[in-house]
């Protein structure tokens, strides 16, 4: 932050306290609604990364850590999650501050990130071995240990909450972790490493580096000592960095792009539809991989449709999203910024789709400074169109017109991607139907972008694999080990009496 005309330079957290980079090559963290300088971040080095990852194993090795019990460990999280919640005013600022998001947003999500700690502690402890049934007079057991060490690299559009869907079940399990946040958006993730510290974490069970993809994140997720490696980002990240861990066997959950199909049939409310249409696309700016950007509006309510999500993306207040009244902030980056605005020119010029509202960066002289974009709705998309086959990742929506049940599931699955789905009916009977067939990882009836500690979360193609939350994600953090034990006295020479033995395998 700045203090005064003095910007403070961040260091690494490593080993339970901060420490320099041996780069001398500073990040700038900017506000993105205002464009001004908020702090620098230190470039973490493949030395540091490696001294980062070191730490972390000899804290999953140590005493303090892996002869913990499970309940013991258990209560250490719940006091994260008490620490946590008691900070929680400082957070929505402070991320508000650095990723742009409206505080009234941020403060609803973080708000209940303590759960997702507690919910793990309750997995910790409730946690049992199986005792498997087998053919003959034997005893067959598994023990399930920590994994080891977990990279997690997290993406600028929600620092925390993405980053708790992997830390929880990383502490609750006993595994240890080296986060390398997004460069836009680390100064959450380093308070919170400290705050997790004071509060009595062991030192080198939660480590952060700092740094660009391509040089950080690279060094993280090729490291040998990681025992699995996590990504939320896009699909040629998830591409480049799940070869880099592959080499090394890691575990991996990849949680990569999305482009979210909504299939909106004429029997439900139009007016409740466009409702969630909005609440869909623009939560974030629209920068969620689960953003609704594919209206797809059966023809009956189409007209109506359209006319009303263009009005209502008209009503929605821009402006500096630490102020309530504000409902749409600014974009992470100028360069995130122009890639929406370059979506724009796409759709007109290239698609030659039709733009109902937005489209423009608002005129506003108080926002020109910030990296902000209006609210942008385009009608009459057809599926070869590229605004209806590729992620803008801005606040930006696309409507495309189907007549029959059929033809809008072939539009909705019409995608490389494939993490989320949203239907819109009052026929309960077509909601089941249709959410078995789309091809996706995860679907909302009624609803959109909700989520909890006991929901499984990921996609299918090129959104990803593995699953995020519930018994899913904190099992996928244990190696399993078979013991058979042999219940029979009876003495055993196989190459004594061969043929009457009952079985080899």
């Amino acid at each position: 932050m700045t203090i005064g005309s003095k910007t403070v330079l961040h260091g690494l957290f490593i080993d339970g306290h901060e420490v320099p980079a041996t780069r001398s090559d500073p990040i700038d963290v900017l506000n993105p609604a205002t464009g001004e300088l908020l702090a620098q971040i230190s470039h973490a080095s493949d030395a540091d990364v490696d001294r980062a990852v070191r730490g972390a194993r000899a804290a999953y090795e140590a005493s303090a850590w892996a002869s913990m019990s499970n309940r013991t460990r258990a209560k250490l999280i719940n006091k994260l999650a008490d620490v946590f919640e008691a900070h929680l005013e400082e957070f929505y600022q402070l991320e508000t501050l650095n990723n742009g998001r409206s505080v009234n947003e941020t403060r609803a999500q973080i708000s209940r990130l303590p759960d997702f700690l507690r919910y793990n502690a309750g997995l910790a402890i409730a946690r049992r071995d199986a005792v498997i049934p087998v053919d003959g007079n034997y005893l067959n057991y598994t023990i399930r240990t920590p994994i080891g060490v977990v990279g997690n690299s997290t993406p600028f559009n929600h620092p925390l909450m993405i980053m708790m869907k992997s830390l929880a079940p990383t502490l609750a399990s006993g595994c240890t972790t080296v986060v390398k946040p997004s460069e836009y958006t680390p100064l959450t993730t380093l308070r919170l490493a400290a705050l997790f510290a004071e509060a009595g974490l062991p030192p080198g069970v939660f480590n952060v580096v700092t740094g660009l993809g391509p040089t950080t994140g690279r060094a993280l997720a090729e490291h040998p000592g990681l025992a699995k490696w996590v990504l939320t980002g896009g699909t040629e990240a998830g591409r480049i960095t799940g070869a880099l861990a592959g080499h090394n066997f890691a575990h991996q959950t990849l949680e990569l792009g999305g482009k979210t199909p909504v299939l909106v049939f004429d029997d439900f409310n139009v007016d409740q539809a466009v409702n969630y249409a909005a609440f869909g696309a623009f939560i974030g700016a629209g920068q969620t991989c689960i953003c609704g950007s594919r209206q797809i509006v059966q023809e009956k309510a189409y007209d109506q449709f359209v006319e009303k999500l263009a009005a209502k993306a008209r009503t929605i207040r821009i402006g500096n999203p630490i102020d309530p009244l504000v409902q749409l902030g600014p974009v992470v980056s100028a360069r995130q910024q122009q890639r929406v605005l370059n979506y724009i020119k796409i759709g007109l010029e290239e698609d030659k789709a039709r733009l109902v509202a937005g489209g423009r960066v608002p005129s506003d002289p108080a926002l020109q400074k910030g990296f902000f974009v209006e609210p942008t709705v385009f009608a009459d998309v057809t599926a070869n169109m590229r605004i209806f086959q590729e992620e803008v990742f801005g606040p930006f929506v696309s409507i495309t017109k189907f007549s029959t049940e059929e033809e809008g599931l072939a539009l909705a699955n019409h995608s490389p991607f494939g993490l989320a789905g949203a239907i819109r009916t009052n026929d309960l009977t077509r909601a089941h139907r249709v959410a078995a067939r789309l091809k996706c990882g995860i679907v909302w009836v009624n609803d959109h972008h909700r989520l909890d500690p006991a929901s499984p979360w990921g996609g299918v193609k090129d959104s990803g694999i593995g699953r995020e939350c519930g018994t899913e994600s904190f099992d996928q953090h244990f190696e399993t080990k078979s013991v058979m034990v042999r219940m029979d006295d009876t003495p055993f020479d196989w190459y004594k009496d061969t043929a009457n033995q009952p079985r080899l395998n």
